[in-house]
């Protein structure tokens, strides 16, 4: 039974090894939307904009400090591939207008969402480097409605510390 569960997990170790962590070999306006899945895995959402596109999001975590957001033209083709968690992405975020759907389209889906009944508020959690070249935890707060309504990035002192290292 080990050797069984020995074979299963070098399988998974190779066949990960197959799978593109940011996309790197992909063309836009000559690569297509089988491309993308076949070098990048399956995606963890897809959502179309209202221009058409089809938006492919690649989060690399758990604790993976990027999400990647592969842009699919109408006819198939990939138009462009970009990291989302970005400090410049936490500038279009401004509470009190921003919705959920404008989030996930500048983050991509959240690393964690957790409630907060007494609040009545959602609060999705990414991790990314922050202004420092660190890690750092992205809060974001919607009320029920599905506005932001607080953004709090903090460092990873854990990590920091070396408690958060392998």
């Amino acid at each position: 039974m080990k050797l069984k569960q020995l074979a299963t997990g070098v399988a998974a170790l190779l066949l990960a090894g197959c799978v593109s962590y940011d996309g790197r070999g992909l063309v836009p306006g000559q690569s297509t939307a089988r491309d993308v899945e076949a070098l990048m895995g399956v995606p963890a959402d897809r959502r179309t904009d209202a221009n058409g596109d089809t938006v492919l999001y690649f989060p690399r975590g758990p604790l993976g400090l990027h999400t990647y957001a592969a842009r699919i033209a109408p006819g198939g083709v990939l138009k462009s591939i970009e990291q989302l968690l970005t400090v410049e992405n936490l500038t279009k975020l401004s509470p009190g207008v921003t919705t959920a759907d404008q989030l996930r389209e500048h983050f991509g889906p959240p690393r964690m969402v957790s409630r907060l009944e007494r609040q009545q508020r959602d609060v999705w959690e990414y991790y990314m480097y922050g202004w420092e070249p660190e890690p750092h935890f992205l809060y974001v707060q919607l009320s029920y409605d599905g506005i932001v309504r607080e953004v709090l990035l903090l460092k990873d002192y854990k990590n920091e510390l070396g408690h958060g290292k392998d």
